[in-house]
């Protein structure tokens, strides 16, 4: 069972590598066949739902490039995102809507690249679970078979009794797992929406008309 539950951690580390706020989500696709989760699968979000004014393109300074990496990252919590976006405002000598939304849209396309990998990878993940179930069934029918046969493969019947009992609890901590990586994507969306409203508190009144 130990080497069951490191292939398992092995599996989430490499997804959680590779947000369901109102309005930032692109079209919701329901007709994925590899698609396991109960969440809807948004592959595509868009920030100008998110950021309400428009916004040119602009080399980031590298402070500003040290702030997007620090809100782009998960264990970054709101509170702390709030401080970091506080404390560069503070020591900056200009802080105007362009500036911020350059941030806004380095922290955007951090997080939406991270969610593409990580759908990306659940897709991946959910062939595996079928691929695993279908081999479950194989060994099952086969065993049946062998069972009503006139003189039984016992070392046989044994050897896909042990196979289908390590498959079968591989494929439960799968199981289990999934429940927790679905919503990693919709924790993302999540973040990103709510990163946009923190750096929006310092936008100057003018630029968001």
């Amino acid at each position: 069972m130990k080497a069951a539950g490191h292939g398992l951690g092995a599996a989430l580390g490499l997804l959680l590598w590779l947000a369901q706020a109102p309005g930032i989500a692109g079209a919701a696709d329901f007709s994925d066949p590899d698609w396991p989760c109960i969440q809807r699968k948004v592959e595509t979000l868009s920030a100008s739902l998110i950021w309400p004014a428009p916004i040119t393109r602009a080399q980031l300074t590298s402070a500003g490039k040290d702030l997007a990496a620090v809100l782009s990252v998960r264990r970054v919590s709101l509170e702390e995102a709030e401080l970091h976006v506080q404390d560069f405002v503070e020591k900056s000598a200009l802080v105007d809507g362009q500036l911020l939304g350059n941030i806004f849209l380095a922290v955007f396309d951090n997080i939406a690249d991270t969610r593409k990998r990580l759908i990306a990878g659940i897709a991946l993940y959910s062939r595996k679970q079928i691929a695993l179930s279908s081999r479950i069934e194989g060994s099952r029918t086969e065993m049946v078979r062998l069972e009503g046969e006139k003189h039984p493969d016992f070392d046989r019947i044994d050897k896909l009794e042990e196979q289908m009992d390590w498959d079968e609890r591989i494929y439960r901590d799968r199981e289990q797992a999934l429940t927790y990586v679905c919503e990693t994507p919709v924790l993302l969306e999540k973040r990103a929406y709510a990163i946009g409203k923190i750096l929006l508190k310092h936008m100057p009144d003018r630029d968001t008309q």
